[in-house]
């Protein structure tokens, strides 16, 4: 694989990381999971999480990630690799403060600018 491949398919694992968080959450953030984590118990909710077809979908999409990041390290030092992975709290923190409308304090986007600017360094290097 060259250089610009590797780099691709780096990103690419990172945002099927993040979609697959962005599905976790939408998954046990519904009415009806809320309800469950306040009447059932631990192991009730979690039943319940894992049999919701959105988390089944976050799961699925973490299990293709994985699968695609083993050819990520086979190609790549894990040095190079591994900082690239920051770039999911950039993504997730984008998605939540647009999509879901939570709040992007400044001190949150002052640290996403310095996660970009380091995974920035570590790919030119």
């Amino acid at each position: 694989m060259n250089r610009n491949y590797t780099i691709a398919l780096t990103l690419f694992c990172v945002a099927l990381t993040a979609a697959a968080q962005i599905a976790l959450k939408l998954g046990v953030s519904g009415a009806r999971m809320q309800q469950a984590l306040g009447a059932d118990s631990a192991t009730g909710f979690l039943v319940r999480a894992v049999l919701s077809p959105t988390v089944l979908v976050g799961l699925a999409l973490y299990a293709c990630s994985t699968v695609l990041w083993l050819l990520v390290l086979a190609k790549s030092d894990v040095s190079y690799a591994y900082p690239f992975v920051s770039l999911g709290f950039v993504f997730t923190a984008l998605y939540a403060s647009f999509v879901l409308h939570e709040p992007m304090a400044m001190g949150r986007v002052g640290g996403i600018a310095l996660i970009v600017i380091g995974v920035w360094f570590v790919a030119r290097s």
